[in-house]
C-alpha cells in the first residue's frame, strides 16, 4: 500500500468518526467542533486528490467563516441539550430510508465509474484545476455566475430589511438638515448691559421681619 492510499484511508476514517459525532453528540458545541474537524478532514482529502482549490475554499469559507459564526452563536446563547430520545425514535425510519437511498446512489456511481474507466486527458497532469475552474466560471458560465451573485445580494438586502427595527431610544443624524442649517437658526446674539458694583449699595439685613416670622 502506498503512502497516498494509507493517508486516504486514515483521513476517511477520521471523517466518518467526526460525522457520526456531529449527529450523536449531546452538546451542541461538541457537535459544532466535530463538524469543524469533518470539514478539515474533507479539505485534506480533496487536497490529496488534487483538488486543492476546493479544499482551500472549504477551509476558508466553511471553517473560517460559517463554523466560527456557529460556535460564537452557540456559546453566546448557552444552548442546553435536553433528552432527545423521543425525537430519535420518531425520526429513525425516515433517516434510515434517506441514508439507504444515498448509499445506493454512491454505490451506483462507484460501480459505473469502475466499469466505464474514463480516460483522463493527455495534459491532465499539467493542468491547474484553479485556472481551469476560473476559465469555466468566467467564460462558459459567466451569466449564471452573475445571476447567482445578484440573487445572493438580493437575499442579503432582504434579510437586513426584514430584521431592521426602529427604536425610539436611538439617536440618529439627518445629514440633509445638518447641511441646510443657517447661522441665524442656531446662534442669536443678545445685547445685555454690563453690571457694575456701586459703593452705596444697600446692605440687606439677615434678621427676619416680624411680619414674616409671625412674632409680635
Amino acid at each position: 500500500m502506498s503512502f497516498s492510499a494509507f493517508l486516504f484511508y486514515v483521513l476517511a476514517a477520521i471523517l466518518l468518526v467526526s460525522a457520526v459525532r456531529v449527529v450523536s453528540a449531546r452538546q451542541p458545541v461538541h457537535a459544532a467542533l466535530s463538524l469543524v474537524l469533518a470539514f478539515f478532514t474533507m479539505a485534506a482529502l480533496w487536497i490529496t486528490l488534487g483538488a486543492e482549490f476546493l479544499g482551500l475554499a472549504l477551509v476558508v469559507i466553511y471553517v473560517g467563516a460559517v463554523m466560527v459564526l456557529f460556535l460564537f452563536v452557540l456559546m453566546m446563547l448557552d444552548v442546553r441539550q435536553t433528552d432527545q430520545t423521543p425525537r430519535w425514535k420518531r425520526h429513525l425510519m425516515p433517516s434510515l430510508l434517506v441514508g439507504a437511498v444515498m448509499l445506493a446512489e454512491i454505490v451506483l456511481l462507484i460501480v459505473k465509474g469502475v466499469k466505464t474507466k474514463a480516460a483522463l486527458p493527455e495534459n491532465a497532469t499539467s493542468m491547474e484545476n484553479t485556472r481551469e475552474l476560473g476559465k469555466l466560471l468566467f467564460e462558459d458560465y459567466l451569466y449564471p455566475l452573475e445571476l447567482v451573485a445578484v440573487l445572493l445580494l438580493v437575499g442579503m438586502i432582504a434579510a437586513i430589511v426584514l430584521t431592521y427595527r426602529q427604536s425610539r431610544f436611538v439617536k440618529r443624524q439627518e445629514p440633509a438638515e445638518q447641511i441646510a442649517v443657517n447661522r441665524d437658526d442656531r446662534l442669536r446674539v443678545v445685547s445685555m448691559p454690563a453690571e457694575t458694583e456701586t459703593e452705596d449699595a444697600p446692605v440687606h439685613s439677615l434678621e427676619r421681619s416680624p411680619e414674616k416670622t409671625g412674632g409680635h
